[in-house]
């Protein structure tokens, strides 16, 4: 019998000046292939990886935002907001690209003590 895991990937750096929320983007929908238990938790400026209308253009890097729109082809619906995190970047839930659940940071605690591995982005 195959063993499933919970892992929640957290999102916690802009998406951009970086490679650490595109790589993270790539190793979720590789981890999805092998059916885990996966959730992705968006924290502090990884909200922004999440934003509508992303323009790239001016600092020379094509856009990735919309490959967060992939994610529930792949079974990867678990998506959780910081609360807190949105209301500090003046963002509501109608900015973002995807449907999340947005939660207290004490809920996303709580959500984290669930887990098997905690992979940091």
């Amino acid at each position: 019998m195959e063993d499933v895991k919970k892992i929640m990937h957290v999102m916690r750096r802009a998406p951009h000046g970086s490679i650490y929320t595109y790589e993270g983007l790539e190793m979720i929908l590789i981890m999805a292939a092998y059916e885990q238990d996966l959730s992705v938790a968006f924290i502090g400026d990884g909200i922004y990886a999440l934003k509508k209308d992303q323009d790239t253009e001016g600092i020379g890097i094509k856009g990735f935002a919309k490959t967060f729109m992939a994610l529930d082809g792949y079974d990867v619906e678990k998506l959780y907001v910081d609360e807190e995190s949105l209301e500090e970047r003046g963002l509501t839930e109608e900015d973002l690209l995807v449907d999340v659940e947005v939660l207290t940071s004490g809920e996303i605690g709580r959500l984290m003590n669930e887990q098997d591995v905690i992979v940091p982005h």
